[in-house]
């Protein structure tokens, strides 16, 4: 709880700046898609429970996401797994989508998060030694909790979605898409994406 509690002050403390556009803040995470995600249940016509079948449970595709607080804009990227190189990519991805804002960005403590690499990387983009002209500050949400993050709920939505139309998921690549169709769609609205205030853009 102190750990949202610091995270909540500090985005209040940056209102004026997150409402006017200057500062965007994403909630960031990976999501790691495996072709065993779409085993669950469903219910057939005679109520009975079936069991999804899987046919091959060693595919698997790796997206870096963000969830905008503000806009609920999410933003998703395909990487072949989830390490510094990846996640600087990522980085970059995200300046070129906003390139005249800074970025807020929150996420957990994962190994790739705290690497010399991704140090090295982020002080070439902060040369400022104010952090308030940062291009990227990172703060951390609070170790092994991912009930913080937002966009846990955006992968679970997906996640969801494709047991739900298992029935067309005739190759992982098609389930990839269905996927990423969904997040696509930007349908994304539950009362997570508040708890750390309610923001909305100005302008």
């Amino acid at each position: 709880m102190r750990k949202k509690t610091e995270i909540t002050t500090w985005l209040e403390a940056h209102r004026p700046a997150i409402e006017s556009g200057e500062l965007v803040v994403l909630c960031q995470d990976e999501c790691h898609l495996l072709w065993g995600d779409i085993t669950g249940y469903v219910w057939g016509k005679s109520s009975e429970r079936i069991e999804v079948p899987v046919t091959n449970s060693r595919d698997k595709q790796t997206y870096y996401g963000t969830i905008d607080l503000a806009t609920k804009r999410c933003l998703i990227q395909a990487y072949d797994t989830g390490n510094s190189d990846s996640t600087i990519a990522f980085l970059r991805y995200l300046m070129q989508q906003y390139p005249h804002q800074r970025i807020a960005l929150l996420w957990d403590g994962a190994t790739h998060h705290r690497s010399q690499a991704l140090k090295d990387f982020l002080a070439s983009v902060n040369a400022s030694p104010d952090p308030e002209q940062w291009r990227i500050t990172c703060i951390r949400f609070a170790p092994n909790d991912p009930r913080q993050n937002p966009i846990e709920d955006v992968w679970l939505q997906a996640k969801r979605f494709i047991r739900e139309c298992y029935h067309l998921g005739r190759s992982f690549a098609l389930i990839k898409w269905l996927f990423e169709f969904v997040l696509h769609q930007q349908l994304f609205s539950f009362p997570k994406l508040e708890m750390y205030g309610s923001f909305s853009r100005v302008n």
